[in-house]
């Protein structure tokens, strides 16, 4: 959906150059899961692909590894509508074979469901006039890389 190969992150303080309506998305430090099943009547999510692969060189780079690592995209639907391409790089570990098995369950279920889940402060990106926030989740002694972009049709 979205080709996050080259993407050019900053930190947080840049969002200010976000529309207002797009800044909420991307401050919201909540589950964006829990918040789009507010949002939306019909909530849904399509995994798109779960596969082992290098992470991009930013993604490595900012987790610490260039192992393989499980690959998950996905799309978040509201009302039939893609609103979220959410792409998750999940080094393959022993902190991580729980979250590896969890299917079409949205990742944000079991990362705002442990305490012991660490967030690191987010960074955001745009291309093509999608917006994008992303955020390491530390699990015991493992990064997982969340990167979620906002369609238009969420905020339209």
């Amino acid at each position: 959906m979205i080709d996050t190969h080259n993407l050019i992150w900053q930190d947080l303080s840049m969002v200010k150059s976000a529309p207002i309506n797009v800044q909420l998305w991307l401050h919201d430090e909540h589950s964006l899961t829990a918040k789009l099943k507010q949002q939306f009547d019909d909530f849904s999510l399509n995994v798109l692909s779960q596969q082992q692969a290098q992470p991009h060189a930013h993604e490595a780079a900012i987790i610490g590894t260039n192992a393989s690592c499980v690959i998950r995209e996905v799309a978040l639907l509201g009302n039939n509508n893609v609103v979220v391409f959410a792409r998750s790089v999940i080094p393959l570990t022993n902190d991580t074979q729980e979250i590896l098995n969890i299917g079409a369950k949205p990742l944000g279920e079991v990362l705002f469901n442990n305490a012991d889940i660490k967030r690191s402060p987010m960074q955001i990106t745009q291309i093509d006039g999608i917006w994008g926030r992303r955020s390491i989740f530390t699990l015991g002694n493992t990064k997982l890389l969340v990167s979620e972009f906002f369609m238009q049709a969420l905020y339209a």
